[in-house]
Protein backbone atom coordinates (compact mmCIF):
# COMPACT_ATOMS: atom_id res chain seq x y z
CA UNK A 1 0.00 0.00 0.00
CA UNK A 2 2.65 2.32 0.83
CA UNK A 3 4.30 1.74 -2.66
CA UNK A 4 1.21 2.41 -4.12
CA UNK A 5 0.51 5.67 -2.04
CA UNK A 6 3.52 7.09 -3.26
CA UNK A 7 3.03 6.10 -6.90
CA UNK A 8 -0.25 8.16 -6.65
CA UNK A 9 0.70 11.28 -4.78
CA UNK A 10 3.74 11.29 -7.41
CA UNK A 11 0.54 11.45 -10.12
CA UNK A 12 -0.77 14.05 -8.61
CA UNK A 13 2.16 15.96 -8.33
CA UNK A 14 2.51 16.12 -11.95
CA UNK A 15 -0.83 16.23 -12.63
CA UNK A 16 -1.08 19.21 -10.84
CA UNK A 17 1.94 20.79 -12.33
CA UNK A 18 1.37 20.14 -15.65
CA UNK A 19 -1.06 22.98 -16.83
CA UNK A 20 1.72 25.68 -15.36
CA UNK A 21 4.22 23.63 -17.72
CA UNK A 22 4.77 26.48 -20.81
CA UNK A 23 3.92 24.53 -24.27
CA UNK A 24 7.34 24.16 -26.42
CA UNK A 25 7.39 26.96 -29.32
CA UNK A 26 7.11 26.04 -32.69
CA UNK A 27 9.61 26.94 -35.68
CA UNK A 28 7.05 29.08 -37.14
CA UNK A 29 6.87 30.85 -33.61
CA UNK A 30 10.26 30.83 -33.50
CA UNK A 31 10.91 32.80 -37.05
CA UNK A 32 8.40 35.05 -36.27
CA UNK A 33 10.56 36.40 -32.99
CA UNK A 34 13.80 36.25 -35.05
CA UNK A 35 14.67 39.67 -35.07
CA UNK A 36 15.98 40.29 -38.73
CA UNK A 37 17.42 43.93 -37.81
CA UNK A 38 18.94 44.14 -34.33
CA UNK A 39 20.28 47.61 -33.25
CA UNK A 40 23.66 47.51 -34.21
CA UNK A 41 24.42 50.47 -31.96
CA UNK A 42 23.29 48.34 -28.92
CA UNK A 43 24.76 45.27 -27.11
CA UNK A 44 27.61 45.13 -28.72
CA UNK A 45 29.63 42.46 -29.04
CA UNK A 46 26.69 39.95 -28.07
CA UNK A 47 25.28 37.42 -29.99
CA UNK A 48 22.64 39.07 -31.25
CA UNK A 49 25.23 42.01 -32.66
CA UNK A 50 27.16 39.76 -34.30
CA UNK A 51 24.21 37.95 -36.17
CA UNK A 52 23.05 41.11 -36.75
CA UNK A 53 26.51 41.96 -38.60
CA UNK A 54 26.19 39.25 -40.30
CA UNK A 55 23.11 40.05 -41.73
CA UNK A 56 23.57 43.14 -43.00
CA UNK A 57 27.05 42.25 -45.03
CA UNK A 58 24.71 39.18 -46.79
CA UNK A 59 22.23 41.77 -47.44
CA UNK A 60 24.68 44.14 -49.23
CA UNK A 61 27.01 41.78 -50.86
CA UNK A 62 23.89 40.74 -52.45
CA UNK A 63 22.65 44.02 -53.38
CA UNK A 64 25.92 44.80 -55.20
CA UNK A 65 25.89 41.07 -56.59
CA UNK A 66 22.68 42.03 -58.39
CA UNK A 67 22.96 45.38 -59.10
CA UNK A 68 22.43 45.66 -62.88
CA UNK A 69 23.92 49.14 -63.69
CA UNK A 70 22.69 52.02 -65.12
CA UNK A 71 22.04 52.92 -68.50
CA UNK A 72 20.55 55.64 -70.21
CA UNK A 73 16.68 54.79 -71.55
CA UNK A 74 16.10 56.05 -74.71
CA UNK A 75 12.49 57.80 -74.67
CA UNK A 76 10.61 58.58 -78.30
CA UNK A 77 8.71 61.70 -78.67
CA UNK A 78 7.37 63.93 -81.54
CA UNK A 79 9.36 65.70 -83.79
CA UNK A 80 9.82 69.87 -82.82
CA UNK A 81 7.35 72.10 -84.44
CA UNK A 82 8.16 74.02 -87.46
CA UNK A 83 8.01 78.09 -87.04
CA UNK A 84 4.88 78.14 -88.25
CA UNK A 85 2.95 75.53 -85.54
CA UNK A 86 5.01 76.93 -82.77
CA UNK A 87 4.13 80.68 -83.48
CA UNK A 88 0.19 79.39 -83.79
CA UNK A 89 1.05 76.96 -80.09
CA UNK A 90 2.65 80.13 -78.91
CA UNK A 91 -0.68 82.24 -78.63
CA UNK A 92 -2.16 79.36 -76.26
CA UNK A 93 0.71 80.62 -73.62
CA UNK A 94 0.97 83.14 -71.35
CA UNK A 95 4.19 84.19 -72.92
CA UNK A 96 3.13 86.39 -75.63
CA UNK A 97 1.71 88.72 -72.55
CA UNK A 98 6.14 89.58 -72.13
CA UNK A 99 6.47 89.75 -75.90
CA UNK A 100 4.30 92.46 -76.97
CA UNK A 101 1.49 90.58 -78.37
CA UNK A 102 3.08 89.69 -81.07
CA UNK A 103 1.99 85.97 -81.48
CA UNK A 104 -0.59 84.48 -82.90
CA UNK A 105 -2.54 83.95 -86.10
CA UNK A 106 -0.90 87.06 -88.76
CA UNK A 107 -2.97 88.09 -91.84
CA UNK A 108 -0.45 86.21 -94.72
CA UNK A 109 1.60 88.90 -96.70
CA UNK A 110 0.04 90.50 -100.01
CA UNK A 111 1.66 92.50 -103.05
CA UNK A 112 0.08 95.57 -100.96
CA UNK A 113 2.65 94.83 -97.72
CA UNK A 114 5.85 95.76 -98.76
CA UNK A 115 8.97 95.99 -96.20
CA UNK A 116 10.77 99.00 -94.86
CA UNK A 117 14.06 99.08 -96.67
CA UNK A 118 15.02 101.42 -93.46
CA UNK A 119 12.81 102.34 -90.45
CA UNK A 120 13.18 106.22 -89.75
CA UNK A 121 14.56 107.71 -86.97
CA UNK A 122 14.47 110.91 -84.73
CA UNK A 123 16.35 113.50 -86.38
CA UNK A 124 17.43 114.75 -82.36
CA UNK A 125 16.91 113.39 -79.20
CA UNK A 126 16.48 115.99 -75.93
CA UNK A 127 17.56 113.79 -72.51
CA UNK A 128 18.94 114.85 -69.39
CA UNK A 129 22.03 113.40 -67.06
CA UNK A 130 23.00 114.17 -63.52
CA UNK A 131 26.44 113.87 -62.34
CA UNK A 132 26.49 111.46 -59.29
CA UNK A 133 28.62 111.53 -56.53
CA UNK A 134 32.35 110.42 -57.63
CA UNK A 135 31.28 110.27 -61.20
CA UNK A 136 33.43 112.13 -64.21
CA UNK A 137 31.92 114.48 -66.48
CA UNK A 138 32.91 112.79 -69.51
CA UNK A 139 31.94 109.17 -68.55
CA UNK A 140 28.28 111.01 -67.82
CA UNK A 141 28.60 112.01 -71.48
CA UNK A 142 29.40 108.37 -72.58
CA UNK A 143 26.30 107.00 -70.58
CA UNK A 144 24.31 109.36 -72.18
CA UNK A 145 25.35 108.09 -75.79
CA UNK A 146 27.86 110.24 -76.67
CA UNK A 147 30.63 108.82 -78.39
CA UNK A 148 33.95 108.89 -76.32
CA UNK A 149 36.72 110.58 -77.87
CA UNK A 150 33.36 113.76 -78.07
CA UNK A 151 32.89 112.80 -74.59
CA UNK A 152 36.75 113.86 -73.83
CA UNK A 153 36.84 116.56 -75.97
CA UNK A 154 33.96 118.14 -74.22
CA UNK A 155 35.49 117.78 -70.78
CA UNK A 156 38.17 119.37 -71.81
CA UNK A 157 36.37 122.35 -73.32
CA UNK A 158 34.37 122.88 -70.39
CA UNK A 159 37.51 122.64 -67.49
CA UNK A 160 39.09 125.60 -69.88
CA UNK A 161 36.21 127.43 -68.23
CA UNK A 162 35.50 125.83 -64.49
CA UNK A 163 37.84 122.71 -62.74
CA UNK A 164 35.79 119.49 -63.44
CA UNK A 165 36.11 119.35 -59.64
CA UNK A 166 33.91 122.05 -59.14
CA UNK A 167 30.87 120.59 -60.44
CA UNK A 168 29.10 119.68 -57.77
CA UNK A 169 27.53 115.93 -58.06
CA UNK A 170 24.06 116.18 -58.31
CA UNK A 171 24.86 118.96 -61.31
CA UNK A 172 22.04 118.28 -64.14
CA UNK A 173 23.11 118.85 -67.78
CA UNK A 174 20.75 119.39 -70.50
CA UNK A 175 21.57 117.65 -73.89
CA UNK A 176 20.65 117.82 -77.32
CA UNK A 177 21.85 114.48 -79.67
CA UNK A 178 21.67 115.24 -83.00
CA UNK A 179 21.07 112.92 -86.15
CA UNK A 180 23.48 110.17 -86.43
CA UNK A 181 25.94 109.64 -89.95
CA UNK A 182 25.46 105.98 -89.82
CA UNK A 183 23.39 103.65 -87.43
CA UNK A 184 26.77 102.56 -86.00
CA UNK A 185 28.08 105.42 -85.09
CA UNK A 186 26.84 108.04 -81.78
CA UNK A 187 24.83 110.95 -81.72
CA UNK A 188 26.71 114.33 -82.08
CA UNK A 189 25.73 116.58 -79.77
CA UNK A 190 24.29 119.20 -80.72
CA UNK A 191 23.83 121.47 -77.52
CA UNK A 192 24.60 121.32 -74.22
CA UNK A 193 23.69 123.54 -70.83
CA UNK A 194 24.57 122.99 -67.20
CA UNK A 195 24.85 125.14 -63.89
CA UNK A 196 28.39 124.14 -63.67
CA UNK A 197 28.89 126.32 -60.58
CA UNK A 198 27.12 128.53 -58.30
CA UNK A 199 28.06 131.59 -59.56
CA UNK A 200 28.36 130.18 -63.38
CA UNK A 201 26.84 128.92 -66.40
CA UNK A 202 28.15 127.17 -69.37
CA UNK A 203 25.89 126.80 -72.34
CA UNK A 204 27.16 125.05 -75.95
CA UNK A 205 26.15 124.97 -79.30
CA UNK A 206 27.41 123.32 -82.49
CA UNK A 207 27.88 126.38 -85.08
CA UNK A 208 29.79 125.35 -88.16
CA UNK A 209 30.86 122.23 -87.03
CA UNK A 210 32.85 122.76 -83.91
CA UNK A 211 31.19 123.19 -80.50
CA UNK A 212 30.54 127.05 -79.40
CA UNK A 213 30.94 127.84 -75.36
CA UNK A 214 29.20 130.99 -73.32
CA UNK A 215 30.07 131.48 -69.93
CA UNK A 216 27.51 132.89 -68.17
CA UNK A 217 28.75 134.37 -65.18
CA UNK A 218 25.61 134.66 -62.59
CA UNK A 219 26.34 137.56 -59.71
CA UNK A 220 26.05 136.35 -56.14
CA UNK A 221 25.65 138.00 -52.86
CA UNK A 222 27.79 136.55 -49.89
CA UNK A 223 26.58 138.85 -47.60
CA UNK A 224 26.38 135.95 -44.14
CA UNK A 225 23.31 135.07 -43.00
CA UNK A 226 22.98 136.27 -39.37
CA UNK A 227 20.10 135.14 -36.94
CA UNK A 228 19.15 136.13 -33.42
CA UNK A 229 16.61 135.04 -31.22
CA UNK A 230 15.47 134.67 -27.58
CA UNK A 231 16.48 131.43 -26.35
CA UNK A 232 12.96 130.65 -24.44
CA UNK A 233 11.93 127.43 -23.01
CA UNK A 234 14.50 125.68 -26.17
CA UNK A 235 17.31 127.31 -27.59
CA UNK A 236 17.01 124.65 -30.76
CA UNK A 237 12.80 125.15 -31.29
CA UNK A 238 13.73 128.99 -31.06
CA UNK A 239 16.73 128.92 -33.60
CA UNK A 240 15.04 126.74 -36.08
CA UNK A 241 11.46 129.13 -35.53
CA UNK A 242 13.97 131.92 -36.40
CA UNK A 243 14.88 130.23 -39.34
CA UNK A 244 18.46 128.24 -38.77
CA UNK A 245 19.00 125.26 -40.18
CA UNK A 246 19.38 121.91 -38.40
CA UNK A 247 23.45 121.42 -39.23
CA UNK A 248 23.86 125.43 -38.52
CA UNK A 249 22.30 124.72 -34.75
CA UNK A 250 24.24 121.96 -33.90
CA UNK A 251 27.81 123.40 -34.78
CA UNK A 252 26.59 126.37 -32.87
CA UNK A 253 25.68 124.20 -29.63
CA UNK A 254 29.02 122.42 -30.21
CA UNK A 255 31.35 125.59 -30.18
CA UNK A 256 29.85 126.88 -27.39
CA UNK A 257 29.28 123.94 -25.57
CA UNK A 258 32.62 124.04 -25.04
CA UNK A 259 33.03 127.05 -22.90
CA UNK A 260 29.90 126.93 -21.38
CA UNK A 261 26.87 124.50 -19.96
CA UNK A 262 24.33 124.42 -22.05
CA UNK A 263 22.16 122.89 -20.41
CA UNK A 264 22.55 125.08 -17.29
CA UNK A 265 24.28 128.02 -18.23
CA UNK A 266 21.88 129.33 -20.75
CA UNK A 267 18.85 131.68 -19.54
CA UNK A 268 15.15 131.58 -21.14
CA UNK A 269 16.38 135.51 -21.13
CA UNK A 270 19.73 135.05 -23.36
CA UNK A 271 19.39 135.80 -26.91
CA UNK A 272 21.45 133.39 -28.99
CA UNK A 273 23.79 134.96 -31.68
CA UNK A 274 24.13 133.03 -35.28
CA UNK A 275 26.17 133.64 -38.05
CA UNK A 276 26.76 131.23 -41.14
CA UNK A 277 27.94 131.61 -44.44
CA UNK A 278 25.33 132.50 -47.00
CA UNK A 279 25.32 132.82 -50.66
CA UNK A 280 22.52 134.08 -52.53
CA UNK A 281 22.32 133.73 -56.65
CA UNK A 282 20.68 136.95 -58.70
CA UNK A 283 18.73 133.93 -60.19
CA UNK A 284 16.65 133.41 -57.13
CA UNK A 285 18.59 130.30 -55.38
CA UNK A 286 20.51 130.24 -52.03
CA UNK A 287 22.70 128.05 -50.14
CA UNK A 288 23.85 127.89 -46.75
CA UNK A 289 27.19 126.90 -45.75
CA UNK A 290 29.10 126.52 -42.65
CA UNK A 291 29.12 128.42 -39.35
CA UNK A 292 31.01 131.52 -39.26
CA UNK A 293 30.10 133.91 -35.97
CA UNK A 294 28.71 131.90 -32.65
CA UNK A 295 27.33 134.50 -30.07
CA UNK A 296 25.13 134.50 -26.61
CA UNK A 297 24.02 137.41 -25.29
CA UNK A 298 22.49 138.59 -21.75
CA UNK A 299 21.18 141.49 -21.02
CA UNK A 300 21.72 143.13 -24.23
CA UNK A 301 25.83 142.52 -23.75
CA UNK A 302 27.64 139.91 -25.15
CA UNK A 303 28.20 137.04 -22.37
CA UNK A 304 30.38 135.04 -25.05
CA UNK A 305 31.52 135.77 -28.92
CA UNK A 306 33.23 132.93 -30.89
CA UNK A 307 34.74 133.19 -34.15
CA UNK A 308 36.54 130.38 -36.52
CA UNK A 309 40.17 131.69 -37.56
CA UNK A 310 43.37 129.60 -39.08
CA UNK A 311 46.19 129.98 -37.19
CA UNK A 312 49.69 128.32 -37.42
CA UNK A 313 47.57 126.10 -40.32
CA UNK A 314 45.30 124.68 -37.82
CA UNK A 315 41.61 125.98 -38.08
CA UNK A 316 39.98 126.54 -34.01
CA UNK A 317 37.72 128.45 -32.66
CA UNK A 318 38.97 131.96 -30.69
CA UNK A 319 37.48 134.12 -28.01
CA UNK A 320 36.46 137.82 -28.46
CA UNK A 321 39.90 138.27 -26.26
CA UNK A 322 41.92 136.09 -29.23
CA UNK A 323 42.17 133.35 -27.01
CA UNK A 324 41.56 130.10 -28.49
CA UNK A 325 40.14 126.77 -27.60
CA UNK A 326 41.61 125.19 -24.20
CA UNK A 327 43.40 121.75 -24.83
CA UNK A 328 44.05 120.56 -21.44
CA UNK A 329 45.00 117.58 -19.40
CA UNK A 330 48.20 115.63 -20.37
CA UNK A 331 47.36 112.90 -22.53
CA UNK A 332 48.37 109.42 -21.99
CA UNK A 333 51.36 108.18 -24.29
CA UNK A 334 49.97 105.10 -24.59
CA UNK A 335 47.45 102.43 -23.92
CA UNK A 336 49.62 100.34 -21.72
CA UNK A 337 49.79 100.18 -17.82
CA UNK A 338 52.37 101.80 -15.93
CA UNK A 339 55.13 99.35 -14.86
CA UNK A 340 58.10 101.36 -13.17
CA UNK A 341 57.34 104.48 -11.72
CA UNK A 342 59.59 107.78 -10.74
CA UNK A 343 62.45 107.70 -8.11
CA UNK A 344 65.72 106.04 -7.25
CA UNK A 345 65.39 102.39 -8.21
CA UNK A 346 67.49 99.26 -9.52
CA UNK A 347 68.77 99.36 -12.48
CA UNK A 348 67.99 95.95 -14.51
CA UNK A 349 70.96 95.69 -16.81
CA UNK A 350 73.21 97.63 -14.94
CA UNK A 351 72.87 96.53 -11.72
CA UNK A 352 72.76 99.24 -9.34
CA UNK A 353 70.53 101.74 -7.89
CA UNK A 354 70.30 105.04 -10.13
CA UNK A 355 67.60 107.68 -10.21
CA UNK A 356 64.52 106.46 -12.74
CA UNK A 357 63.65 109.67 -14.09
CA UNK A 358 60.39 109.07 -15.72
CA UNK A 359 57.44 106.47 -16.29
CA UNK A 360 57.83 103.14 -18.21
CA UNK A 361 54.57 102.14 -19.81
CA UNK A 362 54.62 98.07 -20.77
CA UNK A 363 52.61 97.46 -24.30
CA UNK A 364 53.33 94.92 -27.08
CA UNK A 365 55.56 95.51 -29.18
CA UNK A 366 54.80 97.95 -32.13
CA UNK A 367 51.90 99.80 -30.22
CA UNK A 368 51.47 102.85 -30.87
CA UNK A 369 52.79 105.99 -28.29
CA UNK A 370 51.01 109.14 -28.66
CA UNK A 371 51.93 113.13 -28.07
CA UNK A 372 50.32 114.16 -24.51
CA UNK A 373 49.80 117.26 -25.80
CA UNK A 374 50.76 119.96 -28.76
CA UNK A 375 54.36 120.31 -29.49
CA UNK A 376 57.44 120.72 -31.71
CA UNK A 377 59.55 117.52 -31.83
CA UNK A 378 62.89 119.06 -31.08
CA UNK A 379 64.77 115.18 -31.22
CA UNK A 380 64.07 112.24 -33.54
CA UNK A 381 66.72 109.45 -33.84
CA UNK A 382 69.14 107.74 -31.65
CA UNK A 383 70.19 109.01 -28.14
CA UNK A 384 72.29 107.12 -26.25
CA UNK A 385 70.63 104.52 -23.86
CA UNK A 386 67.25 105.55 -24.98
CA UNK A 387 67.80 104.23 -28.03
CA UNK A 388 65.05 105.34 -30.62
CA UNK A 389 64.05 108.37 -29.35
CA UNK A 390 61.62 111.50 -29.50
CA UNK A 391 61.51 114.39 -27.49
CA UNK A 392 58.59 117.44 -27.37
CA UNK A 393 58.63 121.44 -26.57
CA UNK A 394 56.09 122.51 -25.29
CA UNK A 395 54.45 125.81 -24.29
CA UNK A 396 55.50 127.49 -21.03
CA UNK A 397 58.99 125.56 -20.68
CA UNK A 398 58.09 122.18 -20.60
CA UNK A 399 59.12 119.36 -22.91
CA UNK A 400 58.30 115.66 -23.03
CA UNK A 401 60.87 112.17 -23.98
CA UNK A 402 59.58 109.54 -25.39
CA UNK A 403 62.46 106.40 -24.99
CA UNK A 404 63.07 102.85 -26.51
CA UNK A 405 60.81 103.18 -29.78
CA UNK A 406 61.03 100.54 -32.09
CA UNK A 407 60.12 102.74 -34.62
CA UNK A 408 59.98 107.02 -34.83
CA UNK A 409 56.50 108.28 -37.06
CA UNK A 410 58.07 111.94 -37.13
CA UNK A 411 60.56 114.44 -37.99
CA UNK A 412 62.86 117.19 -36.12
CA UNK A 413 61.14 120.24 -36.33
CA UNK A 414 57.73 118.84 -36.94
CA UNK A 415 54.52 120.44 -34.99
CA UNK A 416 52.27 117.76 -33.47
CA UNK A 417 48.88 117.69 -32.13
CA UNK A 418 47.81 116.30 -28.85
CA UNK A 419 47.32 112.89 -29.70
CA UNK A 420 48.96 112.52 -32.88
CA UNK A 421 50.97 109.22 -33.24
CA UNK A 422 54.85 109.94 -32.93
CA UNK A 423 56.29 106.60 -32.33
CA UNK A 424 55.62 102.82 -31.79
CA UNK A 425 56.94 100.72 -28.79
CA UNK A 426 59.73 98.69 -28.98
CA UNK A 427 63.07 97.49 -27.17
CA UNK A 428 66.24 99.78 -28.37
CA UNK A 429 68.75 101.28 -25.70
CA UNK A 430 69.08 99.92 -22.61
CA UNK A 431 65.81 98.27 -22.35
CA UNK A 432 65.22 94.36 -21.05
CA UNK A 433 62.07 94.05 -23.18
CA UNK A 434 59.70 96.29 -25.22
CA UNK A 435 58.09 99.21 -23.28
CA UNK A 436 58.03 103.19 -23.53
CA UNK A 437 60.11 105.38 -20.98
CA UNK A 438 58.23 108.51 -20.70
CA UNK A 439 59.85 111.75 -19.24
CA UNK A 440 58.70 115.10 -18.30
CA UNK A 441 61.03 117.92 -18.42
CA UNK A 442 60.70 121.68 -16.68
CA UNK A 443 63.47 123.92 -17.72
CA UNK A 444 65.07 121.53 -19.03
CA UNK A 445 64.91 119.44 -15.70
CA UNK A 446 63.39 115.75 -15.49
CA UNK A 447 60.26 115.92 -13.13
CA UNK A 448 57.63 113.40 -11.73
CA UNK A 449 55.63 113.21 -15.10
CA UNK A 450 52.58 111.43 -12.38
CA UNK A 451 52.59 115.28 -10.44
CA UNK A 452 51.98 117.89 -13.48
CA UNK A 453 48.96 118.14 -15.61
CA UNK A 454 48.80 121.12 -17.56
CA UNK A 455 46.85 122.74 -20.58
CA UNK A 456 47.66 125.38 -23.75
CA UNK A 457 45.42 127.81 -25.10
CA UNK A 458 46.49 129.48 -28.06
CA UNK A 459 46.41 133.30 -28.36
CA UNK A 460 46.34 135.62 -30.68
CA UNK A 461 48.74 138.61 -30.68
CA UNK A 462 49.77 141.95 -32.95
CA UNK A 463 48.53 142.34 -35.97
CA UNK A 464 46.41 138.92 -35.98
CA UNK A 465 44.59 139.75 -33.00
CA UNK A 466 43.74 143.11 -35.05
CA UNK A 467 42.99 140.96 -38.09
CA UNK A 468 40.45 138.92 -35.98
CA UNK A 469 38.97 141.30 -34.08
CA UNK A 470 38.06 143.36 -37.14
CA UNK A 471 36.48 140.24 -38.96
CA UNK A 472 34.16 139.58 -35.96
CA UNK A 473 33.09 143.33 -36.22
CA UNK A 474 32.17 142.85 -39.99
CA UNK A 475 30.30 140.25 -39.01
CA UNK A 476 28.43 141.44 -36.02
CA UNK A 477 27.75 144.74 -38.34
CA UNK A 478 25.37 142.99 -40.37
CA UNK A 479 21.21 143.13 -39.12
CA UNK A 480 19.76 140.11 -38.03
CA UNK A 481 17.60 138.01 -40.66
CA UNK A 482 19.23 140.60 -43.96
CA UNK A 483 20.22 137.90 -46.07
CA UNK A 484 16.82 136.99 -45.95
CA UNK A 485 14.93 139.56 -47.34
CA UNK A 486 14.00 137.96 -50.49
CA UNK A 487 15.23 139.92 -53.84
CA UNK A 488 13.37 139.60 -56.89
CA UNK A 489 15.07 136.53 -59.53
CA UNK A 490 16.81 138.51 -62.16
CA UNK A 491 16.72 136.56 -65.63
CA UNK A 492 20.57 135.44 -67.29
CA UNK A 493 20.54 137.08 -70.21
CA UNK A 494 21.57 135.08 -73.75
CA UNK A 495 20.13 130.55 -73.76
CA UNK A 496 18.85 129.51 -70.81
CA UNK A 497 17.74 125.71 -70.05
CA UNK A 498 14.74 126.26 -71.94
CA UNK A 499 16.28 127.60 -74.78
CA UNK A 500 17.53 124.20 -75.86
CA UNK A 501 14.06 123.56 -77.00
CA UNK A 502 14.69 126.27 -79.74
CA UNK A 503 17.78 124.63 -80.68
CA UNK A 504 16.13 121.25 -81.05
CA UNK A 505 13.27 122.84 -83.15
CA UNK A 506 15.87 124.64 -85.56
CA UNK A 507 17.85 121.84 -86.09
CA UNK A 508 15.11 119.03 -85.94
CA UNK A 509 14.11 119.94 -89.50
CA UNK A 510 11.04 117.52 -89.80
CA UNK A 511 11.14 113.77 -88.98
CA UNK A 512 9.77 111.74 -85.98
Amino acid sequence: MSGNAAALSMAQAISLRAPDAEPRPSWRDRLAQLDLVPDLGDNIGSAEWWRGLATLTLLCTSAIATFPGIEPLSAGGAPALDTADFNEARAQMIVPLALGGDTGRHMAATDAVRPLTQTPERPQIELTATLGNGDSFARVLERSGVGGSEAQALARQVSGAVPLSDIAPGTRIDLILGRRAARTMPRPVEALAMRARFDLRIEMERMNGSMVMRRIPIAVDATPLRIRGRVGDSLYRSARAAGASPESIQSYLRVIGKQISVGSDIRASDEFDIIVDHRRAETGESETGKLLYAGLVRGGKPKLSMLEWNKDGRSQWFEASGVGEQRGGMARPTNGRITSTFGLRRHPILGYRRMHSGIDFGGGYGAPIYAVTDGVVTIAGRHGGFGNYVKLAHAGGLGTGYGHMSRIAVRPGQRVARGQVIGYIGSTGLSTGPHLHYELYRNGRAVNPASVTFVTRAALEGRELAAFRARIRDLTAVAPGAALTPIAPKQIEGPKLGSLADVASKRAGGGI
